[in-house]
This record gives structure tokens, sequence and C-alpha cells, in this order.
């Protein structure tokens, strides 16, 4: 297999062709925390090949989670490879400045290659004199060989994603007009000046690379251009090595692709870039398997493979391969809630939607679960995401364990949300799930209804409630409570259960889809209809389109897709009224009351735990863990994390 041989980059040899590229965790606290430690640990017994650190600041006008100012971050450097150098994982430091896209720790503005201000930040930058150009190349100079002294296998300049390179090099960004402005060799010289003086520091034996990107954006850099600065590069023998990777801060979303995009959805534009140089390539895009990885390189586009959330959600897939056990690989989904969701949401950190015990490797994970006092009977009533990863986890922790579901099959409402368009993916982690369960001999019992009388005859000594949740269909919008939608119960308003599960196959005219929550519930009902043919009014309280998922880079690639057809977004409004032809809507702000055609209407709303049967034993019964929706009705993440945790607990 093409992904397990070896490869040199400058003479270090990297056991295999598996890549986990530069990605953010915070878990550094500016240095090398335990935590952050035993994180690439985990993935070094896993038997990753080569890991480069996320982004290393080079200078206080930008920190970030390792902050490679001064020779302090030494120590951290040595720490993390005595861990991790008995387990064979090579290991790069990605060095980085933001430019325009960071700001400063004396609170001042940002450094750039002009006046121009991020599309994210938007603060005005100082654009850098010659003085402050070498004080940067100086930075990134001494921060390579803080790193070579500290024990780290090769550095990476960050040189991609709009980051300060790149605001030197592309036109779009660059409008200066002295030596570092205009030409191609122009824009080119920062680059060139970096990498240069990081060579000189740390010798021609030492690996050193770059990550380039085209920006896929107007008058951004194309991949035509980002395979000229590569080639550029390499002539002049500033590279050993080459990471390609796509998008920026104007095409946030195509840097970390959702589950929406195929695995290797970033090589129609890295392929022109890689086919540039003789160097070894990297390229990433959202693969998951190693006979992916093994392809890309057979078929000559590159030499290495990043399959980087992939080995957030499971440590091992190149030793659990090695062994041919391919089946107990846990599956990335792509949903981007936990990685990139949860480190540029309130938690600044990275999660794993899937993967409960990132952030916790030194603690525990599914080979160190904490050790029982006794064997138990456990029973599990619920057969969705919390319900089955409960029952999976007190099984590895030696339990005798009854899995209860209702329905006829496994998985929850994630077979529901599976329905969707672009949306399948998410029920590779239930399946996963529930063959996990069969193999480590989980009673499985379908079609069986349990209520809190038949609990006793069962002999569990605990017992864990998963049954999860259902609509509320009430017609309230929680904007303004008191003034619930007239006609909620018309034959033709309907839920995006009863949608998916007795309406998708058929489609009105014109549909409201109304959203009360602004997570991807309402994007899958309205993307449904809107590929069957409906024109559709999409009415929200909100401030924006599926707010809750914009550190998830999801609303706008689904905006794209919804745009395509006959959509309209109305923020900020309240549905008063549906009849099965129209509906009577008001914006919150004052705007008015105005009619829209509407034979159906598809409420989305914060849904109701279903435990009723319960009840009475939640108020008097400690032994009974209730998780995931039953225990309150949320997302995915928290139910996994909430079953993982009843499962370590009973």
């Amino acid at each position: 297999m093409k992904a397990l041989e070896s490869i040199l980059i400058a003479g270090v040899e990297v056991p295999n062709r598996v890549v986990r590229t530069a990605h953010g965790t915070h878990f550094g606290d500016g240095g090398f925390s335990p935590t952050l430690i035993d994180y690439h640990v985990e993935r070094a017994r896993g038997g990753v090949g080569l890991t480069i650190l996320e982004i290393a600041g080079v200078h206080p006008t930008c920190p970030s989670s390792i902050c490679n100012f001064d020779d302090s971050i030494i120590d951290g450097y040595v720490r993390l490879m005595e861990a991790v150098r008995p387990h064979g994982m090579r290991v790069f430091q990605q060095l980085w400045h933001a430019g325009h896209n960071g700001l400063p720790l004396d609170g001042g503005p940002p450094w750039s290659s002009c006046d121009l201000p991020s599309p994210v930040l938007g603060v005005v930058p100082i654009g850098m004199n010659k003085a402050q150009i070498e004080e940067l190349v100086a930075a990134f100079a001494a921060a390579a060989e803080r790193c070579k002294k500290g024990g780290i296998d090769g550095v990476e300049l960050h040189a991609s994603h709009g980051y300060l390179p790149q605001q030197f090099m592309s036109a779009m960004l660059n409008h200066r007009d002295d030596e570092y402005g205009g030409s191609f060799e122009n824009r080119m010289r920062f680059t060139v000046e970096v990498l240069s003086a990081i060579r000189e520091r740390v010798g021609a034996d030492y690996p050193v690379g770059v990550r380039l990107s085209p920006e896929i954006v107007e008058g951004g850099m194309t991949p035509e251009e980002t395979a000229k600065a590569a080639s550029y590069l390499e002539e002049r023998n500033l590279i050993d090595f080459l990471d390609v990777s796509m998008g920026g801060y104007f095409a946030f979303p195509k840097m970390i692709g959702g589950m929406f995009e195929p695995a290797g959805y970033e090589l129609p534009t890295s392929a022109p870039v890689t086919s540039a140089v003789k160097v070894p390539r990297i390229v990433t895009g959202r693969f998951r398997t190693l006979e992916e990885v093994s392809q890309v390189i057979s078929e000559g586009t590159a030499d290495l493979v990043g399959m980087t959330r992939a080995h957030i959600a499971d440590a091992a897939i190149v030793r659990k391969t090695r062994e041919g056990r391919e089946a107990e690989i846990r599956p990335c989904i792509a949903c981007n809630q936990g990685c990139v969701g949860m480190l540029l949401g309130p938690e600044r950190r990275m999660g794993c939607t899937v993967n409960p015990y990132i952030g916790r490797e030194g603690e525990v994970n599914d080979d160190k679960l904490p050790q029982p006092d006794g064997k138990r009977m456990v029973l599990v009533v619920g057969g969705g995401p919390a319900g089955m990863e409960a029952a999976r986890v007190a099984r590895l922790r030696g339990h005798n364990v009854i899995l209860a579901e209702a329905a006829p099959e496994l998985g929850g409402q994630i077979r529901i949300a599976a329905l969707a368009p672009r949306h399948q993916a998410i029920a590779d982690y239930t399946l996963w799930q529930e063959s996990a369960i069969y193999r480590l001999g989980v009673d499985v019992r379908l079609s069986t209804y349990v209520d809190a009388d038949d609990i006793a005859g069962f002999g569990a000594d605990r017992v864990i409630i998963a049954t999860g949740s259902y609509p509320r269909m009430d017609g309230i919008q929680m904007a303004i409570p008191a003034r619930p939608m007239k006609g909620i119960d018309h034959s033709d308003a309907m839920s995006s259960i009863e949608f998916f599960t007795g309406r998708r196959n058929t489609s009105p005219t014109h549909a409201i889809v109304i959203d009360d929550v602004g997570h991807y519930e309402g994007i899958a009902v309205a993307e449904a209809l809107i590929e069957k043919g409906a024109a559709v009014t999409f009415v929200t309280r909100h401030k924006a389109f599926a707010h809750l998922l914009d550190s998830a880079l999801q609303p706008e690639p689904a905006l794209q897709r919804l745009n395509r057809g006959k959509f309209r977004l109305h923020v900020r409004s309240h549905v008063d009224a549906f009849d099965g032809s129209e509906a009577v809507l008001h914006d919150l702000h004052g705007g008015g009351e105005y009619r829209v055609p509407a034979e159906w209407a598809v409420i989305v709303s914060h849904n109701r735990a279903a435990v009723e049967p319960f009840t009475d034993l939640r108020k008097s019964n400690s032994d009974i863990i209730f998780v995931g929706d039953a225990n309150s009705p949320r997302f995915l993440l928290r139910a996994i994390a909430e079953g993982n945790g009843a499962g370590c607990q009973v």
C-alpha cells in the first residue's frame, strides 16, 4: 500500500505518507501544555508518519497558541519530542504571521503588506516599512533556529490562507509601489527573504518547506499563479517540500470543507500547483482512508496526503489499518462542529463531535477507561447516538449491557438527518456505533418499547435513558412566545421529521420554512424542497441565517446552494399565520406585515425530551441517568459526549 511506504524529506525519513497538517487546537496556552503534548502523543501512538504542528507565531505583533518569540519555547519542543520520538512520528513546525488577520499584543494595529483591512477583523493595518520587514524576516529565521534546537524535525512557512506572506505575494492584497510590490518578482521578495534567512540560520540539511494556496476569490492568486510561486521558490533551492491547501479568509469554508464536499475536493486546484515542482508534495481535502491516500499517490498528484480531521476523530487510523481493523476506525463526518466549530466558537479550543476524548488524551480513551468496582448489568433505553455510545463504552468497561430500542432499527433521528441532501455522511458514525456494539456483544433488542413499569423486569443495576426527543409543534417562535402561529394545526403544517419521513417524495409549488433554532435542520429542509423544485421562503427570528453554524463554516456554502433555486430569506421575522395557501409574516423591527405564497409550512423549533414514561423515576431514582436529547434536546456533539460520560460512570 502506497500510503505505508516511507519517504525522505531533506534526509529526514518519514515512516509513511500520512500527514496531519497544521491545525489549531488552542491547547497550548502559548507553549506546550501537557494537554497539547498528550494530544500529539496519542496520534504518534496511532502511527501517523508526519505531523505539522499548529501555527507558531514568530513575533509579538501576532501571537498564537504557540508563541515562538524567544528561547523559552525550546524547552517545550524538547518535552514534546521526548514524548513522541519513541513512536517514530516525525514533527515539523509551521511558522506563522497573520498580517492583517491578527492583532498585536500591545493593542496596536496589525502589520501587513499595505493598508487593506482584513475581511474578518476589519482593522486597518500598517503597511510595513523596510525596518519592520527586516524585523519580521529576522523573527522567522530565529523561530526556525529555536525549532531545530528543540529537536523539531523541520519547519514549514505558512504562506497561504491570506496570511502575511500571501499578503505580499497576492496582487489583490499587495498595493505597494516599492521593491516589495508591483511585479511578480517584487511581490515574491518578502517570502524569498524569509525563506533565505531561515535557510541560512538552520543550514542546508534541515527540512524547510512552504504552504501555499490558491485564494479562490476574484482577483486572488489562481492555481496557475500559485504554481508559478512554488516553482520560483524551488528554483532558488529555498524549499525541501511543498504543502498545498485552498482558500483563505475570502473563501473560508473552502479551507475546511464540510461533509457536502467529496473526498479530495481540493485536488482540482492543488494538482496544477503540485505538478510544477519536484520536491515532495503534500495535499489535503477530507481524506479518511489509507486507500484514498494510496490512490492520490499512485496517480502522481502528491507524495504525502493530509488526513487531519480524520485523525482528530480517530488517532489510530494507521495502526488499525496495518492490523486489518479498518472497520473499527471511528469515522470523521466532516460536520466541522467540534474541530473548527469549537475552536472559533465560545469554547475557543478544539473538540470533536464523534470523539469525546479530544483534549483529554492523557486521562481517558477507549484503551484507558475508568475501571468499575464490579461487573454490573446495565440497561440502556434508546438506540440513537447517545444510547449506542453509552452501551458501547459500558460494554468496553466489562459490564453486561442490554440496549432496548423501540424502533425496528438503530440510529435514532440520525437516520432522518441522513435523508437531507449532501448530509448522508452524518450516519457514518451511528453505523460505526452499531457495528461496534454488535461486535462487542451488547444484547440489542429492537422493536422493544420500554416504559417505567418495564425496567424492573430487566434486572439491571444501572439504567441509562436515551429516548431522544420529538418536535414541539406548538407554533411558538421565541421572538414573541405569546403569539404562536395561527394555523399550526393545519394538515400542511409539519415538522421536519414529518417532512422527511412522510412528505419528502412530494413537493408543493411554494413552501415556507420557519427556523426558530438556527442550526442545520432548517438548511436540510430548505435544500430538500429546493431540489424538488419548490420556491422556498425561509423565515427566522435570528439576525442571520443558520447562525449556530457560523463557526462550523456551514451557512455560506448552504446559501450558495439554496440560491441556485427559488429562495427568499427573511431574518428577524415572525410568522403570524398559515392557512395552506399563504403565510402572513411581519418584520420584528417594524418593517410591516406582508404575505407570501405557501402551500406547506415546515416548522423547525426546539424539541421536547421524550421522557414522559420516566418522569417519576427521574425525580426519585438517582441510579437512572438521562443522556442526549432525553436529558435536554440539543445537538449531536452533546449527545455523544453525554452517552460516553454515562458509559464511563455506570
